[in-house]
């Protein structure tokens, strides 16, 4: 294994070290699936933590009727979750804060539109309920999980299994690596490719690619001679890249858990027993190697905390929960530093729940990057505004209103003195009990207001993709109609 040393380059992440917790911490007697699929096989954020099987005497959520392949996380729910099946199907499950104490079978939605098992799933980050699924049928499809409806499906862009899918920071473009050795970089709403790099690693074993905050992509593989290989594209110009390391020669697949906060990524390869940890700057050699943590055991899968759940009063930036045979363990990432104060260089304004587009405003081909929040202090989940599977604002409530006016009425009657007759306060109920009414009237007029405009918007959103959708077909016809398929 090969790094750059020399000149000691100053960073706040050169002393990071890793420590795994202790034993009584550990999630014990659970079955890690044995289905042979490069996956993480294992998800976690602030509430949650899901892996592919549990011990049997513990609730599950177990409405697939074939070995579960992907689950990840919503990024603006912590209680939503999809998963993705050998059945060809993928559902979406709304977890009870709490955890589980049946078996859950029932889905709150089932996607049905893949012709094969389907091993990768992608919710869109900041645009709310889009989701998108990759199968070994090589077709991507985008789905609106609030309505069920698959809004794009990209069928004639990978000739070969599809290996890994990542948004960009808006979640304006993907990228893709193939089985062919192939990086794309995709338009998804228009569903062209906008770049490719053909053998961006020259190896046959499976590829990874994610997008970096500032648009490049780092991509793991293998060299011609089989070793492991780290490398970074410029999405400008993808015929070499910017920088490329060699990691080792063993033969598990590394996946890639970046972290835009810090801009460190930490590679995980199955059926090693090491975590290896960088940091990507702007400037040559762009890619850092920082440390690595090793262990006895080899680790099956690998679960990357959203940075919303780490302890800022431990300077923890980044935790793991590492599958082994048996039990989850986890593994905290921090940085060594004695003052009790928050430490503000450590926790720039992270992504949080709230989206920054509703899914047809998506659709209808907006972009915003994610709405960002303060790590001062912890976490602390705010109620949300937004009904995640139904795709539309939840109706606010109009009590500051009817208070205000009672408010106003109670001031009135005690201004008042007691000269008033009982006719009077019969009065002023009865031009109260009107207000009220009147405030009542205006607030139903304006939810049915806003339920109508929220169906304009969906149906303009469904409009817009049977468009899209006709265009593709059009297109198919006519490379079939002169002979090129």
């Amino acid at each position: 294994m090969s790094f750059r040393r020399g000149v000691v380059r100053q960073s706040k992440f050169r002393h990071v070290f890793a420590q795994a917790w202790k034993a009584e911490q550990c999630l014990d007697d659970i079955r890690v699936t044995r289905v042979t699929w490069d996956g993480q096989l294992c998800a976690a954020n602030p509430k949650f933590i899901a892996s592919g099987r549990v011990d049997q005497s513990t609730p599950t959520v177990c409405g697939h009727a074939g070995p579960v392949l992907d689950i990840q996380w919503c990024p603006h729910d912590d209680n939503v979750i999809a998963s993705a099946s050998e059945d060809c199907t993928v559902k979406i499950w709304h977890i009870p804060d709490g955890g589980l104490t049946v078996p859950m079978t029932e889905a709150t939605v089932t996607l049905e539109g893949h012709s094969k098992r389907v091993g990768i799933l992608a919710w869109h980050p900041t645009a709310l309920n889009i989701l998108l699924t990759a199968g070994c049928d090589n077709v991507l499809c985008i789905w609106d999980v609030g309505t069920g409806e698959l809004v794009y499906e990209l069928s004639d862009v990978h000739p070969d299994q599809i290996y890994s899918v990542c948004w960009n920071r808006e979640g304006s473009i993907i990228c893709t690596t193939c089985k062919d050795k192939a990086l794309r970089v995709i338009d998804p709403r228009r569903g062209t490719v906008l770049k490719v790099r053909e053998k961006a690693h020259e190896g046959s074993r499976p590829m990874r690619g994610v997008f970096l905050a500032d648009g490049k992509i780092l991509t793991t593989g293998f060299t011609r001679m089989s070793e492991r290989q780290l490398a970074l594209w410029n999405t400008k110009d993808l015929s070499e890249p910017m920088a490329a390391q060699e990691i080792d020669s063993s033969n598990g697949v590394l996946l890639p858990f970046y972290d835009p906060d810090t801009s460190m990524v930490y590679l995980c390869g199955k059926g090693d027993s090491t975590i290896r940890y960088f940091e990507i700057t702007n400037e040559s050699p762009y890619i850092h190697f920082l440390s690595l943590y090793s262990s006895k055991e080899p680790q099956r899968g690998a679960g990357f905390l959203n940075k919303r759940g780490v302890d800022v009063n431990k300077c923890e930036i980044a935790r793991f929960y590492k599958l082994h045979d048996r039990k989850v363990e986890p593994i905290s990432m921090t940085v060594p530093r004695k003052s009790d104060l928050f430490q503000v260089d450590l926790y720039p304004d992270t992504a949080g729940l709230e989206p920054s587009l509703l899914a047809e405003d998506w659709i209808a081909g907006q972009d915003a990057p994610p709405i960002l929040i303060s790590m001062s202090g912890g976490y602390n989940v705010p109620p949300s505004k937004y009904n995640t599977l139904r795709g539309r604002p939840k109706l606010l409530a109009q009590s500051n209103t009817v208070t205000s006016i009672n408010t106003s009425s109670a001031a009135f009657s005690t201004n008042t003195t007691r000269r008033h007759t009982e006719s009077e306060k019969t009065q002023q109920m009865q031009s109260r009990r009107e207000a009220e009414g009147g405030t009542e009237r205006t607030r139903i007029e304006a939810d049915q207001l806003s339920n109508i405009l929220t169906e304009i918007r969906a149906l303009r959103a469904i409009v817009l993709a049977q468009g899209r959708r006709i265009e593709v077909l059009e297109r198919q016809l006519s490379r079939m109609a002169d002979g090129e398929v």
